[in-house]
């Protein structure tokens, strides 16, 4: 039996705040008490971390990451390897990527190949959603299957004709499945139709530079599709959670849905809330490094994604994390942004930009928690192994210094991937140690983990319907 204390931090979950010890024993804890308690005092262990002036935080859970995800005719350049070691070193110690549908596939197939790449490679634990792009009747009867073996979220988009899109009445039959056996469905709400016509009529005018792609993915598009979303999920009955949230449009379309009673939820990523669309115009093609889609908004949009997380009209901050390298990948859009590779790397930095936000008064400590750990893992049935800090859950634990200033940047940063979106920000906090099942991943700054220590997580259905 191998037990660690760790003594004196805040430990700090989504309900409470307490100066307290936590008592681990063989990957799980199993007491909290009051710093320097009687109790507290008696516990002996093998290993003691010492988390004075500390925060004791649970470890973060990403439901939203992409490693190795094909698109775009390269790869996501953070494999399962690179992409859980820099989870680790953002302290994150849970990440839900998606396994991927081809059409005229099946899911288990996707499921199968998605489980081949990270088996064996994973610093910290792991689940999988699984991306449907092929709605049939041997799909739907797969949806099932899956949600018994704990696969229990299936995403579709509305976006990306001929890639990944799902028209209304595939939408309609997955979400009345979900509704039968429990699933989630999980949505790229962006009207994909109307986009390609406006992207092909910007690039016919010669708008072709990185911030066009910003210009063309329109936030009334977005708006309209998470409408339409919303109303499908209600004609099914089912409930829905909408991915990569950006558009103020969005989010009050998302706050009526909710204000009716509506099992409807939203996620919203750092990007949105810290960068712009002053990223997507950067010179000498710069801009590049900042297309994802959902894309960038203006500036203005973010005081309605803060006060959505703040009201709870947006539930969790995931990062969508999947990295191009702008040498020779996010390059292939040179001359025509339709052709840059989608995606930010970011995995790393959502829990300190995060606590960014609480020392800017964005939000509370506790809130943090919540919308980083807590309500994830409620969201996509891993609560309370994940999530929270109580008798019983999984030992993944930060030990987070809140007074550590740090300067994002390439240079320390790692992720798999050769420039930072946040290069040059300044942010006071900063993970110390990291326990993933009560294994130190991060020691004091090191990495002491391993490929393989991760395992993967079933998960049972979701947690947080109203």
């Amino acid at each position: 039996m191998s037990r660690t204390v760790i003594r004196g931090g805040l430990v700090i979950t989504a309900s409470d705040e307490m100066h307290a010890d936590v008592l681990i024993e063989d990957g799980r804890v199993v007491a909290l008490a009051a710093s320097g308690t009687p109790t507290a005092e008696s516990w002996t262990a093998e290993r003691t971390i010492d988390a004075a002036g500390k925060y004791v935080i649970p470890g973060g859970v990403d439901a939203h990451t992409h490693m190795e995800l094909p698109f775009g005719g390269t790869f996501a350049s953070d494999t399962f390897e690179t992409g859980t070691r820099a989870a680790a070193w953002g302290g994150t110690t849970t990440i839900v990527d998606f396994a991927v549908q081809s059409v005229g596939h099946s899911l288990r197939e996707g499921l199968d190949a998605w489980n081949a790449k990270a088996d064996g490679q994973c610093a910290i634990d792991y689940a999988f959603h699984m991306i449907v792009s092929d709605v049939n009747q041997d799909t739907l009867k797969e949806m099932d299957l899956l949600v018994q073996e704990g696969v229990t979220s299936f995403k579709q988009f509305m976006a990306y004709p001929g890639v990944f899109y799902s028209d209304d009445g595939q939408i309609l039959r997955a979400m009345q499945r979900s509704a039968e056996n429990g699933g989630l469905i999980m949505m790229h709400a962006e009207n994909g139709i109307a986009i390609d016509v406006l992207v092909e009529q910007a690039l016919a005018r010669g708008e072709t530079d990185p911030r066009f792609h910003g210009e063309v993915r329109k936030a009334l598009l977005e708006a309209e599709a998470t409408h339409r979303a919303i109303k499908l999920a209600q004609v099914a009955g089912a409930p829905l959670y909408v991915v990569h949230v950006s558009a103020q449009e969005a989010v009050a379309e998302l706050a009526r849905a909710r204000d009716e009673g509506l099992n409807v939820f939203g996620e919203t990523c750092p990007q949105y809330l810290f960068l712009s669309t002053d990223n997507l115009a950067e010179p000498d093609f710069e801009g590049s490094k900042y297309v994802c889609s959902t894309p960038l908004r203006p500036r203005e949009h973010q005081a309605a994604l803060w006060r959505g997380l703040r009201t709870n009209d947006l539930q969790v901050v995931s990062t969508d994390h999947c990295p191009f390298c702008f040498v020779g990948q996010k390059e292939l859009g040179r001359g025509d942004f339709s052709k840059i590779p989608n995606g930010l790397p970011g995995v790393e930095n959502r829990m300190d930009l995060l606590h960014q936000a609480v020392v800017d008064g964005h939000l509370s400590r506790r809130r943090w928690i919540e919308i980083a750990c807590a309500t994830p893992a409620r969201m996509f049935g891993l609560y309370p192994k994940k999530g929270t800090i109580t008798p019983g859950a999984d030992a993944d634990i930060v030990i987070y210094d809140p007074h550590a200033e740090q300067v994002m940047s390439v240079e320390t940063h790692h992720m798999n991937v050769d420039y930072s979106a946040y290069e040059g920000k300044r942010v006071t906090g900063r993970v110390e140690t990291v326990l993933s099942r009560g294994e130190p991943v991060i020691t004091e700054r090191e990495f002491t983990g391993r490929a393989g220590h991760g395992v993967y997580t079933p998960r049972s259905t979701c947690q947080y319907l109203l």
